[in-house]
């Protein structure tokens, strides 16, 4: 217990010294060039807070759909070991069947065109 107590002492008295530490060096002197919007050398042509196209927010949430599939297929080897594995390769079909209805649909749908 006094173990614990002790790391978990030291742990916060370290992090509160190396916090303060930090507020009290460093070095708060902003210029024009560190709070412009652009980092790459060229003075901004238009406004910085564009609004994204929907567009690029179904790729990105279509990408993590299917992208999870690897999460939920990964424990197939392991699982043809066991004694009854029909059960979970009738799951992992069922899963990979509804992910392609799902791709068929959005392809149809014309989600996956990014060229209007």
């Amino acid at each position: 217990m006094n173990m614990i107590l002790f790391m978990i002492t030291l742990s916060l008295t370290l992090s509160i010294i190396l916090t303060a530490l930090n507020f009290w060096i460093a070095q708060m002197n902003p210029d024009t060039e560190k709070l412009s919007p652009y980092e790459c050398g060229f003075d901004p042509l238009g406004s910085a807070r564009l609004p994204f196209s929907v567009r690029f927010f179904l790729v990105a949430i279509l990408f993590l759909l299917f992208d999870l599939e690897i999460a939920l297929l990964l424990p197939l080897p392991w699982a043809i070991q066991l004694q009854e594995p029909t059960t979970t390769l009738a799951w992992a079909s069922t899963i990979i069947l509804l992910l392609t209805l799902g791709l068929i649909y959005e392809w149809a749908q014309g989600g996956l065109e990014w060229a209007e």
